[in-house]
């Protein structure tokens, strides 16, 4: 890609993790390091870098994973941005108060500094994913949030398989969408399923930047852990959907990618959904469904 003045070079790492959060906190900020080397601007971890997926079991021992807001990781996510001069979206299991806990994303500038918070809004239930038991869904609504010069949003793993969610991030004026991300296969569905799953999980996330006329970059986590074969597969897609990198399955990664921002201007010029929305015949959506006979 030809890099341009509003060229802003995206960073995703994907790792595995370990039963030692302050081993998996140090190989993070090892793998902004790296990225920050190698020209990334803006770096974005995966969904809960700093531990296990918890979430496979209920377990109220697990809350004790979780950290305020500022805390541990995201001082030394601050002091890494600083260092670096790079700009991070870092995902942090938030103890906002007794009782009440968030699966949260937090925008910290290349100066080291907090721009913001996107606490994760739709929380899944399903098996192995019990998230529900651990995080209260998110309060500060869908935003778009300046890092490195760009305006930028944060959805969180199953915020990606919602349209509603991508859409209110690009008109709250988001250029670039990142979802930090925990996805894997089930080990004994994989043979039947598994190429569906993931290929869904992709054509999903590359929609919202079709839809949107953004960039999406995807940061998963790789490797095996309990009940489930995270599937890697880290991505960054243009604003016409066309995937411009992507890690493999199973290894880890640091992904580097030019992105130039004026590809949003032009590919919204070409493709006006945004102007030819009618948002007077949406009302339906705040509903939950339309009851019709």
């Amino acid at each position: 890609m030809t890099t341009t003045a509003n060229t802003r070079t995206i960073g995703l790492v994907q790792m595995r993790c370990g039963d030692d959060p302050a081993d998996n906190l140090a190989r993070a900020v090892d793998g902004i390091a790296e990225a920050a080397g190698r020209g990334a601007q803006i770096v974005c971890l995966q969904e809960l870098f700093r531990s296990l997926y918890f979430c496979q079991r209920e377990d109220v021992r697990l809350f004790d994973l979780a950290e305020p807001i500022p805390g541990p990781s995201t001082d030394a996510l601050c002091r890494a941005a600083a260092a670096h001069r790079v700009a991070i979206i870092g995902s942090i299991f938030e103890r906002r108060a007794p009782g009440l806990f968030h699966n949260t994303a937090v925008f910290i500038d290349a100066d080291g500094g907090v721009r913001g918070l996107y606490r994760k809004m739709h929380i899944p239930d399903d098996p192995l994913y019990y998230e529900k038991f651990y995080f209260t869904p998110g309060d500060l609504g869908f935003q778009s949030v300046a890092l490195g010069g760009v305006p930028v949003g944060a959805l969180v793993c199953w915020d990606q398989w919602f349209p509603e969610a991508a859409r209110l991030t690009a008109l709250a004026g988001a250029r670039v969408l990142f979802y930090p991300t925990a996805i894997g296969w089930h080990p004994a569905e994989r043979a039947e399923f598994g190429a569906a799953q993931h290929e869904a999980w992709e054509v999903m996330q590359r929609s919202h930047a079709i839809a949107n006329g953004v960039f999406v970059a995807v940061a998963n986590r790789v490797g095996g852990e309990g009940g489930l074969e995270f599937w890697g597969a880290s991505f960054v897609a243009d604003p016409f959907g066309r995937v411009l990198a992507r890690a493999s399955h199973d290894r880890e990664e640091v992904l580097v990618v030019p992105c130039d921002v004026n590809l949003v201007d032009e590919t919204r010029r070409h493709w006006p959904f945004l102007r030819d929305r009618r948002i007077d015949a949406y009302d339906g959506l705040l509903r939950r469904y339309l009851d019709r006979p």
